[in-house]
């Protein structure tokens, strides 16, 4: 469910009282724990936390005028999402994720190419979010997001 909201404080105005509880302390997790350098903002619909076009001018390459995204956290029909984009770019990130996410919460963990999804809003494993979030700094995210973005190069 994409939000129209302007802002953070709308957004999560727009939330059901149940979700703004959750979404907020995800909010309060990020940004206690999220390196120097990453903004938020709302991003796609979405609260996002990004790397703002000071640190790195060229931006989203498909929207240039954009900043390079990270995180996003959203209240969608079903669930809550949180979009971590380290994820999807590193292997060894995402193996570290898999295997520790047994340890924090006993629900199957129900994850796309970045998504991870909680159904049940009681059963985040906040502790896990928080050691995700801190794992990446804006350099490393830098970085893993320019060698993903590497066209390989024709050998004669």
């Amino acid at each position: 469910m994409k939000s129209e909201a302007t802002s953070v404080k709308a957004y999560m105005a727009d939330l059901p009282a149940e979700r703004q509880v959750v979404i907020e302390q995800l909010r309060h997790i990020i940004l206690d724990n999220l390196p120097e350098g990453f903004q938020e903002t709302m991003s796609y619909g979405m609260i996002g936390y990004v790397v703002p076009h000071s640190l790195y001018p060229d931006g989203y390459h498909c929207s240039p005028d954009l900043p390079l995204p990270f995180i996003n956290i959203a209240s969608q029909k079903n669930f809550i999402a949180l979009y971590h984009s380290g994820i999807y770019s590193s292997p060894e990130l995402l193996a570290w994720f898999v295997d520790e996410y047994p340890k924090y919460c006993k629900s199957k963990l129900d994850m796309g190419k970045s998504c991870i999804r909680f159904k049940n809003i009681n059963k985040i494993p906040f502790e896990l979010i928080a050691q995700l979030v801190a794992k990446v700094s804006v350099q490393e995210w830098i970085a893993l997001y320019e060698n993903a973005r590497k066209v390989p190069t024709k050998r004669n």
